[in-house]
């Protein structure tokens, strides 16, 4: 663990878990309060604390608790799935409402939340689903 501290080829974050576990080992006698050892580091109480604690719960496993933890699903799925990228082309690709000139986001917006089969996008999201598709808006 010494060497992944040393060497530059890893994120920081790690490198940071490793030294405060190399602060916090027992092994090798008494370590110095936690106050001294967040001063040494230049980090928060907090981070030690939830360093050991990690350490403690991933059962003494020294690469997964300096590692990052990988996500196992995103927060929240998005609401854009490959129909509602379609039906949202087919109406940026067709003719704009009377008395406008072309499709704009805001009013793709607007009639995207009257179109009871499209979930309610707003025109940010809207931008970036035409954007990825190569969609112009003229």
């Amino acid at each position: 663990m010494i060497r992944w501290t040393t060497t530059g080829v890893h994120p920081a974050s790690s490198i940071m878990r490793a030294r405060v576990l190399l602060a916090l080992d027992t092994s090798a006698g008494e370590p110095d309060p936690k106050e001294v050892i967040a001063a040494r580091l230049g980090v928060s109480g907090e981070t030690l604390r939830l360093v050991a604690k990690r350490f403690a719960e991933s059962g003494g496993d020294v690469l997964a608790t300096i590692s990052r933890k990988k996500r196992d699903l995103p927060p929240v799925p998005s609401p854009v799935t490959g129909e509602v990228e379609a039906r949202l082309i087919a109406l940026a690709c067709s003719q704009p409402p009377a008395g406008h000139a072309r499709w704009s986001l805001r009013l793709l917006e607007k009639h995207v939340k009257l179109t009871e089969d499209i979930p309610n996008l707003d025109h940010s999201t809207i931008g970036r689903v035409l954007k990825k598709r190569n969609c112009v808006l003229i």
